[in-house]
C-alpha cells in the first residue's frame, strides 16, 4: 500500500448456524449472536457506506466445507458490495463454487498451511480473487478453526506466496479476536513491511483509533472489524470518513 492510500474498512459477518455471531478468541463455545438475519446486516453495512465485506463460514472451518452456504447465499443477494468469505475452503471445486456464486474473493487459511500449491494454482487460475488468511498465536500459524497450532512463523509463510499473485493477506492475531483489547499494530505492520501483497488486519480492531493507528503505518491495506461494529465501539459511518 502506498503512503496516503485509503485504508479499507471490512466489517466483519461470521456466520454460525445461520446467524451473525462473534466468538471470543476463536472459542465456539463463547458465541455472542449478534444478528438471525444475516443477509439484513450485510445491507445495513452497505447502506452505511462500507466497500467490502468479509464473511466467515465459522460452522465451515471446523467441518473442512461449506456449511452456511445458504447465509452467504442470501448476503449476496441482497448487497451489492463485494464480499470477500473464508472458512472451510479446502479444494478448487469449492473455491471455483464461491466465486460462481459471485464471492468476490475467497480467503484460503488451512488449506494455504497443509496445500499451498493449490493457493498457487488458484491464484494463477483466478488473478485478484485469491487471498490466504494467516492466523497466528504468537507468531505461529494455526490451523482448522484455530483448533491446531503449527511451528509455522507466519512471515516465512507469508513469503513463501510473494511471487503467487495473491490479492492479499488476512493476518489474525488470535489473542486479540473478539477481545476488544485493540489489534496487534506492530506484528501486523512487520508483516506488512516483510512482504508486497497488500495485509489486512484482523482481531481486536474495537476503535477509531485502533483504525487510525493501523493507517497510519503508511503500509497496511486494510482492516476487519466486527464485534465493535455490533456493539455500538466503532459508528462504520465515521470510521469511513477518517480512513477515506
Amino acid at each position: 500500500m502506498s503512503e496516503g492510500q485509503a485504508m479499507i474498512l471490512y466489517p466483519a459477518i461470521d456466520l454460525k448456524d445461520s446467524q451473525a455471531v462473534r466468538l471470543l478468541k476463536g472459542d465456539m463455545e463463547k458465541t455472542t449472536v449478534f444478528n438471525d438475519d444475516p443477509a439484513a446486516q450485510a445491507k445495513a453495512f452497505q447502506d452505511a457506506g462500507c466497500d467490502w465485506l468479509h464473511l466467515v463460514d465459522l460452522n465451515g472451518a471446523f467441518a473442512g466445507e461449506p456449511v452456511n452456504g445458504g447465509a452467504v447465499e442470501a448476503i449476496l443477494a441482497a448487497t451489492s458490495v463485494p464480499a470477500q468469505l473464508g472458512g472451510g475452503i479446502r479444494d478448487r471445486a469449492t473455491i471455483e463454487m464461491w466465486l460462481e456464486k459471485g464471492v468476490a474473493r475467497v480467503i484460503l487459511g488451512t488449506v494455504a498451511v497443509e496445500n499451498p500449491d493449490l493457493v498457487r494454482q488458484a491464484a494463477v487460475a483466478h488473478p485478484g480473487k485469491i487471498a490466504v488468511g494467516l492466523d497466528a498465536r504468537n507468531g505461529k500459524v494455526a490451523t482448522r478453526g484455530w483448533a491446531e497450532e503449527t511451528d509455522i512463523d507466519v512471515t516465512e509463510l507469508a513469503k513463501s506466496f510473494e511471487d503467487a499473485g495473491v490479492a492479499a493477506i488476512i493476518y489474525t492475531d488470535i489473542n486479540r479476536d473478539g477481545a476488544m483489547q485493540g489489534p496487534n499494530v506492530g506484528a501486523t505492520e512487520a508483516l506488512a513491511r516483510a512482504v508486497s501483497i497488500p495485509v489486512i488486519a484482523s482481531g481486536g480492531v474495537s476503535s477509531l483509533s485502533d483504525l487510525i493507528a493501523l493507517k497510519e503505518t503508511g503500509v497496511i491495506a486494510g482492516a476487519i472489524s466486527g464485534r465493535a461494529l455490533y456493539d455500538g465501539a466503532l459508528d462504520l459511518s465515521e470510521a469511513l470518513t477518517a480512513l477515506a
